[in-house]
């Protein structure tokens, strides 16, 4: 089978590809790393830079033995999956909402504020996650930023969501970089598609795609109406079809 890449966005899992991992695993060989940081993830170098996280996602890539796989990633994972991509490394890429496409500065302020407070949210809510995580209306409240349909996703999954966001207290020095890079991104060096959901609250489209529907207009681009900012929690079944027609 073929290798299949996929990248988690900020202060997520690996978790957060479980709805869709059935599906994909029946004809991939598939690869989850975490990013640097973040749970399950390699320490946060002192200094990060622009490629921290993709110089360590190419590491799990050698270590496992791929020069070259199928790439999918969400949010800030969907820009690693880009950067890879520059970098020749991946085969496609299937880009969730890739973070890092706003066009000023007031729109990468905004975004990067409603991280913080996602952030901060998970982090109150973590002693509470089962009980968070027991009820419809508290995995609704809990995947807020996440996802607009709930009803499907275990509780186990939103306790994972929860204690991810909470764990990762790097966070703050994660935004504050990202608060000052440009996103540097060369252009992809294969079939990329990049997905949008139309309710995504945190990268909302269309202003938080304006760059990279510029820069990268010759992309497969699809809008999923009524769907947010993670595919692969909110629709499973529809995100993994993407993936799968993309591979």
């Amino acid at each position: 089978m073929t290798p299949l890449v996929l990248i988690h966005g900020f202060t997520g899992s690996p978790d957060v590809w479980e709805l869709v991992k059935p599906r994909l695993a029946s004809r991939h060989a598939l690869l989850t790393p975490a990013l640097p940081g973040h749970l399950g993830g390699p320490p946060l170098p002192a200094t990060i830079t622009d490629t921290t996280m993709v110089e360590s996602v190419e590491r799990a890539m050698d270590d496992a033995g791929y020069e070259t796989a199928h790439v999918v990633g969400n949010s800030l994972g969907g820009y690693v999956a880009l950067q890879l991509a520059a970098r020749g490394r991946a085969r496609t890429v299937t880009a969730f909402a890739p973070a890092g496409g706003w066009d000023d500065a007031a729109e990468q302020r905004a975004t990067l504020a409603l991280n913080a407070e996602s952030h901060a949210l998970t982090r109150g809510a973590e002693r509470n996650a089962a009980f968070i995580a027991s009820s419809a209306q508290g995995r609704k409240q809990a995947l807020a930023f996440m996802a607009e349909h709930t009803d499907h996703v275990p509780a186990e999954l939103v306790v994972q969501v929860i204690r991810a966001g909470a764990l990762c207290t790097e966070a703050p020095r994660m935004i504050a970089f990202a608060a000052q890079s440009a996103w540097p991104l060369e252009t992809p060096k294969c079939p990329t598609r990049i997905v949008w959901g139309t309710s995504d609250k945190l990268l909302p489209w269309p202003a938080a795609a304006a760059r990279y529907r510029r820069d990268l207009a010759y992309a497969e681009w699809i809008e999923l109406d009524g769907v947010g900012h993670c595919p692969q929690v909110d629709v499973p079944t529809i995100a993994a079809e993407l993936i799968l027609g993309a591979t």
